[in-house]
């Protein structure tokens, strides 16, 4: 790291005397920004002591030569600490590795049987549905009479049924044995219901083979993650290969660390889309994982400057969650966990339904829980339990793991874990 650049005589003088006029600015190695004033420069303690306004709050703070990248005072620029990008985070250095002999024997041993408290689990189901499964569904919305529609409405959003979920597949394929053609949709449902519920990638693993999923076809993605999370990553390359490409290939390539790969998809599929709000998305929140926050920052500015959709709806609701994500990032680059005060600290973030509300609890310098107080999601799936968990196991909101087919649900409550930590915490 190297010492800002000013005269020796300038410092020393800057050292012992306050600053007192002119817009500011900083720049964080991260990429985040912040304008404001420039109080002092503290050569000893190699600190900048900035003064700036966070959501409607002056504030003023010291931040080590090693945080920032360039200081702007009296519109010159001064380089404070060089950027270096850094290497993509690899989700498997902690990971078993497994070859693919023992992949397979896995997936066809394990993921074969059905899990041990399925014999335990009562068949529950409303009596009005209609169990041939009609495609596609008569007119009119109806999770009484459709069984996609109550397995969207009924059993994905609510935790307390996944396990009757898996236990209604099972009886489905029972009742359609000699239907191929149904057949098929209920196994593809219970691979799913394994992969997103349970993360049971074994199971799921098996019933997406059983199905011969290839790569290039709409479940290869799946297939893919599930060699990934079980120990190949040979395997989940092998099922991306090929020109198809999609929201969900982006997104595992960058969670393996083909970041590079990743991005280059987002930037040739983003301007052909009419679409483009959750691709450019997706990309940004990649670039989040593997801590290149200034790339990030310019894929969610993408999501705010894109053409709006022809569902106006959709376009502010992803341009809500880039704005979120863009505050988040900022905002978590002020915060020091280990000086926050005791107490109960609230915020909340656009998901996909609308936003989701947390209090985190802080006591002596640590996060001791982060609590989901508020939610309309209906298909949040794991998020809702392991991000909270992820967030008190490393004290961060950095290289969370936003897995499980939930993205933009474990990301509003990253981004509202990040607003409410570096808020007041609230009256007791």
């Amino acid at each position: 790291m190297r010492a800002l650049r000013l005269p020796c005589w300038l410092l020393l003088l800057l050292w012992i005397i306050p600053i007192v006029q002119g817009a500011d600015q900083i720049e964080f190695l991260n990429g985040a920004k912040l304008t404001g004033r420039v109080i002092a420069i503290h050569k000893e303690s190699r600190q900048v002591e900035f003064e700036s306004t966070v959501a409607g709050k002056k504030q003023t703070r010291r931040y080590p030569y090693n945080r920032v990248h360039v200081v702007i005072w009296n519109e010159k620029r001064y380089v404070v600490s060089k950027k270096s990008q850094p290497p993509p985070i690899s989700p498997t250095a902690n990971q078993i590795t497994r070859t693919e002999k023992e992949i397979r024997e896995l997936t066809q041993g394990l993921g074969s049987t059905p899990p041990d408290w399925i014999a335990t689990t009562p068949l529950e189901y409303p009596p009005t549905l209609d169990l041939t499964w009609p495609k596609p569904p008569p007119k009119g919305w109806s999770n009484k009479k459709n069984v996609g529609q109550y397995i969207w409405d009924r059993i994905n959003p609510n935790a307390a049924r996944w396990r009757s979920g898996i236990r209604f597949m099972f009886h489905l394929q029972t009742l359609h044995k000699n239907k191929p053609t149904l057949l098929r949709r209920v196994n593809e449902s219970l691979a799913s219901m394994y992969f997103r519920f349970f993360q049971d990638y074994a199971r799921a693993a098996y019933w997406w083979q059983k199905l011969g999923v290839r790569g290039g076809t709409r479940d290869a993605v799946g297939l893919a993650e599930c060699y990934y999370r079980l120990g190949n990553k040979a395997m989940a390359m092998k099922m991306l290969v090929g020109r198809s490409t999609s929201v969900g290939k982006i997104k595992l390539l960058g969670e393996m660390g083909e970041v590079t790969s990743s991005l280059k998809l987002a930037d040739q599929l983003g301007p052909r889309s009419s679409q483009p709000h959750e691709i450019y998305l997706t990309a940004g929140d990649i670039c989040r994982l593997n801590n290149r926050f200034e790339d990030a920052i310019e894929y969610y500015e993408k999501v705010l400057s894109a053409p709006p959709a022809r569902n106006e709806s959709y376009s502010k609701r992803y341009q809500g969650r880039a704005n979120d994500s863009i505050e988040g990032i900022k905002r978590f680059e002020l915060l020091d966990i280990s000086s926050l005060k005791d107490g109960v600290y609230q915020g909340s973030s656009l998901g996909y339904e609308a936003p989701i509300h947390i209090e985190a609890a802080v006591k002596s310098g640590r996060i001791e829980s982060v609590t989901i107080t508020q939610h309309k999601e209906k298909q949040y799936y794991s998020a809702i339990r392991d991000v909270p968990q992820q967030i008190i196991a490393k004290q961060s909101v950095k290289d969370i793991d936003a897995t499980s087919r939930a993205t933009i649900t474990a990301v509003a409550i990253i981004n509202a874990t990040a607003k409410a930590l570096t808020d007041r915490p609230v009256p007791r």
